[in-house]
């Protein structure tokens, strides 16, 4: 038996793969979390295929046990991949806090296996992919069909096939998704019925360390050996973290951003919507149960009409790496806020910076978008409380932080409601709307004063 590890490089990706047998090559390709994307694009190693001879496959757990928060065995070859990281419904992995286990694929019948490729995808230590591969026509009559662990197949009728280990010595650069290929560049692996899978955890620190596997495919003769990727859906709907809504978003008409959605937008949609909905609550009202958003070229930045939100795809697309999660974040408070139906008397002004108070000061304040390091940035600041947007969000907050906690949320409810009027600043705080806008922006001339101040002269 030969052993060899091979080291490849390209782009962003790491490979480790011990050989099993001479003339076995192992490939893995790694994408980070950075890039990675729905439909494993990975360097040097197929996609997934929609057609192998593993879709047919039986697959049973030969030990160990399946962790109840999985997918179970039949994610392994249903064709159907994750949408995102940590999507532990479309994974296989066995038990937490167990060594691993073995998993057998029946073929059927006895083919000839060309490759056989594993996939698997989080954001950690359950990214990588550590097992022992093994074949057999299942006709000796040695063979034990269902060996345990502890026992070495390669002593009752199976063949070892490939060793394969893709975790790095550096912790941080363990999460992503993997793909692995294992082949015979010179031909076939060979004639098989059986393959198990003799898996191990990742990692021994803590109990987190099974692999989320996505799928296995089995390329036999007569399957396409680079099939083309599988693609995330156009439209789809996830569930928000709560599990109180669905958020169908489409791109068909901004492809482009499709896997940016599946991958980007779509978790934190799901995560922020639940948080928003605590924040606006009023008497007797229950937050929609599902909204949409479509992205697609159009003029300004995205708008929302009751449970509709669009938004400029062309503009998103610029802002990939700036705004394009926040503005949108931003909408989804609209959809939230549901304060139309009573005509022109709810101020605008007071629900953008709604909007722009829960984006800036509560789901990103770290971007520093409307908090004094963004005053200190404008070239003039004006000091009118009801500019809307980010003034009116810098307003809102000063006005929770110095007077009334609530102020938002009982404005909104108000507006709800159709009760706003402007007594309804003094009933809460004391005082008028202008009155607090005038106490506000002294204190923020105030604070910006020392910084003009100490500006050089042009």
């Amino acid at each position: 038996m030969k052993t060899q590890k091979y080291i490849l490089v390209a782009g962003l990706f790491a490979v480790v793969g011990l050989m099993a047998r001479a003339g076995v090559t192992i490939t893995v390709g790694h994408l980070g979390n950075d890039d990675a994307r729905p439909g494993f694009k990975l360097p040097n190693v197929p996609p997934p295929a929609p057609a192998n001879a593993a879709r047919n496959a039986k697959v049973a757990i030969v030990d160990g046990d399946s962790d109840p928060a999985g997918g179970g065995v039949d994610r392994l070859t249903d064709g159907q991949l994750p949408g995102q990281a940590d999507d532990p419904e479309q994974n296989f992995f066995f038990n937490a806090g167990s060594p691993g286990g073995r998993l057998r694929l029946d073929l059927g019948n006895i083919q000839t296996v060309r490759q056989v490729n594993t996939y698997s995808w989080h954001p950690g230590m359950r990214g990588p992919q550590v097992y022992d591969l093994y074949a057999s026509t299942g006709t000796g009559t040695d063979f034990n069909i269902a060996p345990q662990m502890g026992t070495d197949p390669a002593m009752c009728g199976w063949r070892l096939v490939a060793r394969v280990d893709t975790t790095s010595p550096n912790a941080s650069e363990n999460g992503g998704q993997y793909g692995v290929s294992i082949a015979d560049p010179d031909g076939a692996l060979g004639k098989f019925r059986y393959l198990l899978f003799d898996v191990s955890r990742t990692e021994q620190l803590d109990g987190f360390g099974n692999t989320f596997y996505s799928e296995i495919n089995v390329i036999a003769s007569g399957t396409p050996a680079a099939p083309a990727a599988m693609e995330p859906p156009t439209q789809f709907t996830v569930k928000t973290a709560d599990g109180k809504c669905d958020i169908t978003i489409n791109t068909a008409a901004a492809p482009e951003l499709q896997a940016w959605a599946h991958d980007r937008l779509a978790p934190v949609l799901a995560e922020q919507y639940p948080k928003i909905v605590a924040i606006l609550p009023s008497a007797g009202f229950t937050a929609p149960d599902h909204f949409s958003i479509t992205l697609k070229p159009m003029g300004g930045v995205a708008y929302t009409s009751g449970n509709r939100v669009v938004a400029n795809s062309v503009w998103l697309k610029s802002e990939l790496k700036g705004e394009a999660i926040g503005s949108l974040v931003h909408e989804a408070v609209h959809v939230v806020q549901q304060v139309g139906g009573h005509g022109g008397e709810n101020p605008g002004w007071i629900i953008e910076g709604t909007a722009d108070y829960i984006r800036w000061f509560k789901y990103e304040p770290q971007s520093h978008g409307a908090d004094l390091v963004w005053l200190r940035r404008l070239r003039h600041f004006s000091g009118h409380y009801d500019d809307s947007y980010r003034i009116t969000a810098n307003f809102l907050n000063w006005v929770s932080e110095k007077y009334d906690p609530n102020i938002v949320t009982q404005l909104n409810a108000a507006m709800r409601e159709g009760t706003y009027d402007a007594s309804l600043w003094s009933h809460f705080t004391g005082k008028t709307a202008p009155e607090l806008g005038a106490e506000w922006k002294a204190d923020i001339e105030a604070q910006l004063a020392p910084t003009k101040a100490s500006a050089p002269e042009k």
